[in-house]
């Protein structure tokens, strides 16, 4: 299945049905009057979060909804049918936004979470609405109210504990694959990630949470260079990042900066979010070279640096326990 993180719908809720006009005419009654039914209220369009879903590949050819007008009333005071509501199931962690793609409508966080996104029109009234002491016969009957119609984006930022973030490279498919289950494209050549990918980590029989991986960044991807910054949003709701840079090249703290520069460039407090930070493929490189990289990515950071190599299994169990602690103090767990 295609990953597809945003998607453009246009959505028409029902309109409310026509009330009528009708009177009664049956025998052996002596007075009839009016009893013209009220109109039906118009569908309602929703969106809902449900489990088993991804990814908006869904609506990129679906992107007209359309709700049904509710029915028409009917003689014998028969009010019409109210329509069906139409429902737009869509991947947790999936935010709704106006047609300026700036105002946040709903963000859905949670499976089952629902939000009404245009309301159907109420139906209209029947003649026997107007009857009244002082107008016995009523021939006014009203048309049904309009549904809403609107244009919004969908825009999925997928729910993880915890984010992977590097330079094109650095490791991090290959970490991921070693400590999950997940089989993301491994290869020897940069930006073999090419949308976000997920793996559910279980370092110890108490200890579960969520890893993201996300395509490498490159310097100047806040302004669009590489892959840009544009999958950055999936590991905002994150509560640890784990930095990743690629020991066997001759300097890991200009690797660290750039990778922090553009997370600062792309605002939203990804920046200000618990980093782990380690050295990776440190089985590629002597001991001597790998105590001056470490020393000098620390120095860097501002903080102890990790080493570990996820091909070799090296210090892995070591960050995930630091990750564990990180999510549980930032979930406050």
């Amino acid at each position: 299945m295609k990953f597809l993180d945003e998607a453009k719908v246009h959505l028409k809720a029902g309109d409310g049905g026509d009330g009528v006009v009708a009177f009664r005419r049956e025998k052996y009654i002596e007075f009839g009057g009016p009893d013209g039914g009220n109109g039906g209220k118009g569908g309602d369009v929703l969106a809902e979060a449900v489990d088993g879903l991804n990814t908006l590949i869904d609506y990129r050819y679906a992107q007209h909804f359309r709700a049904r007008k509710g029915g028409n009333g009917a003689g014998s005071d028969r009010t019409g049918a109210a329509s069906d509501d139409v429902v737009l199931k869509v991947p947790v962690g999936t935010q709704i936004l106006a047609e300026d793609r700036e105002t946040l409508l709903a963000d859905l966080t949670a499976v089952g979470q629902r939000v009404v996104l245009c309301r159907g029109g109420d139906g209209g009234f029947g003649n026997a609405h107007y009857k009244s002491s002082t107008n016995r016969a009523p021939r006014r009957a009203d048309k049904g109210h309009p549904g809403e119609e609107r244009s919004v984006w969908l825009r999925l930022k997928l729910i993880a504990d915890a984010g992977l973030v590097g330079l094109p490279n650095a490791g991090k498919s290959t970490f991921l694959a070693a400590v999950s289950a997940a089989r993301p494209k491994i290869a020897d050549y940069p930006f073999t990630t090419l949308h976000p990918q997920l793996g559910v980590v279980r370092p110890d029989a108490t200890t579960e949470f969520v890893l993201a991986d996300i395509p490498g960044l490159i310097e100047g991807a806040s302004e669009g260079a590489g892959l840009g910054d544009r999958f950055l949003g999936h590991i905002e709701r994150c509560a640890v990042l784990l930095h990743l840079v690629d020991g066997t090249q001759a300097d890991p703290a200009r690797a660290y900066r750039t990778v922090r520069r553009e997370l600062e460039g792309y605002g939203h407090d990804l920046a200000d979010k618990p980093e782990i930070v380690a050295l990776n493929k440190v089985d590629a490189i002597t001991p001597q070279v790998r105590a001056a990289r470490l020393k000098a990515l620390s120095r860097a950071a501002g903080r102890p640096a990790m080493a570990v190599s996820g091909v070799a299994g090296e210090g892995v169990a070591e960050v995930l326990r630091a990750l564990g602690a990180a999510i549980a103090e930032g979930r406050g767990g």
